[in-house]
């Protein structure tokens, strides 16, 4: 912080960001911007990290707020936010895409967009002289943002700079979202008063009202759980984003409830905690899974959100449902408004042990349901120990692929399991990728990020940069899945691994140049056992294969190294995640991609239902409707 009394606005602006435990600005540059960023180099800590698109910055923000919100170092004074900057109009419309996902999922991230000088815009309105980026609409990039941002401001009086810089920023740590702050480019250089105090997020107060709802809430749930019996605990999204895991896992300790999370809720406490039950997708879920979680007597989410991909498209989940979520409580038809997350959980805690006493509910639900003579493993470890390890067959499937990736990764994990020591963090793609992971078993809290909800293909890529900077102090090297298709979107963001000597392991699922999802959502019929091969396919889902293993060669170089694998069978993958697992092995110098191959039939063994529900017989009749 200054000591004095006045300062630029770009000092200002970058000041706050340094002050909030920002330790890198991704972006793509520009000239109006250029001013701010030679401002922050020269007066901050704060680190350029240029990437090769505005969307890969955003994306590699996005995943950087995720990582810092989630660790422990927060408690010494980090706020857990993110921060991307780019030029007007050109830039500014690429990184929309990014900080729509960040806010549909509840990111924390400041996006800045240097403008041009306000004189510029005096022309543009008095005579129609238009500069670079420009168009006629005055308040364009404005409006856009404001769609997607709990706050957004053009700043073109240095005088209010401050005001409207601290009250965005505040606004974003209080939402949990993005915030968007456009800035003139001769406004970077004007002076105003300095940063005064430190920015804090403002919680909302909890008023009587509130305590009420919050008891009732409370009540019902406890009635429900007296009601049907037998619950199961769905941890969300919203554990992670409010950094509530020491809550729920206190729940877990206190009560033996069982529990599964939903994907993008993975690893919100280690799975290795005791009670943890496997990831719950609704019909995409793994079918043991689903049978074990819809067998329990009844569910209580917590911070979890229902989509059209966890719920199947259902709007209503149910009697013996309770959901805590989006700043509410639902339990059966009953809906409880403006009851926070973080007030229900521990009161929720508290009354289920006052009435039914510590650890009442300790089970295991798989054993339970297997002497119901339901077709699963006859105990939780049993089924956990089957998503690892073989046997496998000669040549890769996604299921068999990341049963292998499981039994790595388990075997890079400390001794006892949950002890940091485990040196990946996996970052996954949406679609395919995003299934064959959710049954990874994370041993480490916050050590899976994915984008569930917004699910923009290619996100994985940009956001392993944010990844590997956000958790370089931690020796934490970002393990990422990604799809052939998404990973065409945004490969390029692997340059930006090799020039900053990040290290992540990028696994390409190359099913022989094919969007497999699309496939299973518009033809899932195509996949089915026993139909002709070539029927169905789509023209519209061919890619033009690429050899991803050959772009090592593309960006790496002797000094700056990177380098390409391609595997299909088994053993061809345990050969490399042995020289992987060696820190010495040279390999290990820089960003890996792999070009992992599959057959283009194949697919997760969860999306099976997608056949089940839409496709006839094969030689039977078609039926109307086969469109997932």
């Amino acid at each position: 912080m200054t000591t004095s009394q006045t300062c630029t606005v770009a000092e200002y602006l970058a000041l706050r960001l340094e002050e909030l435990g920002i330790t890198h600005l991704f972006g793509v540059p520009g000239d109006h911007l250029g001013p701010f960023l030679s401002t922050l180099h020269e007066k901050t800590k704060v680190r350029w990290v240029g990437t090769p698109t505005e969307g890969g910055a955003g994306q590699a923000a996005d995943a950087y707020a995720r990582v810092k919100v989630a660790d422990a170092e927060i408690a010494l004074g980090e706020q857990g936010i993110g921060a991307v900057a780019v030029t007007y109009s050109v830039g500014a419309f690429n990184l929309l895409n990014a900080i729509g996902g960040a806010f549909a999922e509840y990111v924390p991230l400041i996006a800045i967009n240097a403008a041009p000088s306000y004189e510029q815009w005096l022309n543009q309105q008095a005579i129609g002289l238009l500069t670079s980026h420009m168009s006629q609409r005055p308040t364009s990039n404005l409006d856009v943002y404001r769609q997607v941002t709990v706050d957004a401001q053009a700043i073109s009086n240095p005088g209010l700079a401050p005001i409207q810089i601290d009250s965005a920023i505040i606004a974003c740590l209080s939402h949990r979202r993005p915030v968007y702050l456009e800035v003139m480019e001769d406004v970077w250089g004007a002076r105003c008063p300095a940063p005064r105090g430190r920015l804090t997020r403002r919680e909302r107060p909890v008023t009587e009202r509130n305590k009420r709802l919050l008891e009732e809430a409370v009540t019902a749930t406890v009635d429900l759980v007296r009601s049907y019996g037998n619950p199961i605990l769905w941890a969300g999204e919203e554990i992670d984003r409010f950094r509530l895991s020491d809550e729920f896992e206190k729940l877990v300790r206190d009560t033996r409830i069982p529990f599964c999370t939903t994907v993008g809720a993975k690893s919100v406490v280690s799975e290795y905690t005791p009670g943890f039950s496997g990831v719950y997708n609704g019909k995409a879920s793994n079918p043991d899974v689903a049978e074990v979680f819809h067998n329990a007597g009844c569910r209580i989410g917590l911070g979890s959100w229902a989509t059209s991909k966890n719920l199947g498209g259902k709007r209503s989940i149910g009697d013996d449902w309770a959901v805590a979520a989006h700043e509410g409580v639902r339990v059966g038809a009953s809906y409880f408004p403006d009851v926070q997350l973080a007030e229900f959980i521990p009161a929720l805690r508290e009354r289920l042990v006052t009435e039914f006493g510590s650890g009442a509910f300790a089970a295991d639900y798989f054993a339970r349901a297997h002497d119901e003579g339901l077709d699963v493993p006859d105990s939780t470890a049993a089924y956990l120990d089957s998503q690892s390890g073989g046997p496998y067959p000669e040549s890769m499937t996604y299921d068999s692929f990341f049963r292998h990736i499981n039994a790595f990764l388990e075997s890079q994990t400390s001794e006892p399991p949950g002890e940091p020591g485990n040196p990946f963090t996996v970052v996954c793609d949406a679609a395919f990728a995003l299934i064959g992971s959710m049954n990874l078993r994370m041993a480490e809290r916050a050590s899976y990020v994915a984008q569930n909800s917004w699910l923009s293909i290619g996100y994985s890529v940009g956001a392993a940069t944010g990844v590997a900077l956000g958790r370089r102090h931690a020796g934490k090297r970002p393990m990422v899945f990604v799809g052939d298709g998404s990973f065409q979107e945004t490969c390029q963001e692997m340059s930006t691994h090799v020039r900053h000597g990040l290290r992540p392991v990028v696994f390409v699922l190359d099913n022989e140049a094919f969007y497999g999802i699309e496939q299973m959502l518009v033809h899932p019929c195509y996949y089915q056992d026993g139909r002709p091969r070539s029927d169905g396919a789509e023209f519209y889902n061919e890619l033009h294969p690429w050899r991803y293993e050959k772009l090592a060669e593309v960006f790496g170089s002797t000094k700056h190294p990177m380098n390409g694998f391609a595997v299909r069978k088994h053993d061809e993958l345990a050969a490399l995640l042995k020289r992987i697992a060696e820190p010495t092995d040279a390999i290990n110098q820089g960003p890996i991609v792999v070009r992992t191959q599959f057959k283009r039939h194949d697919y997760p063994e969860a999306l099976k239902y997608k056949i089940a529900e839409n496709c006839p017989p094969p030689g039977g009749a078609p039926s109307e409707g086969n469109v997932g």
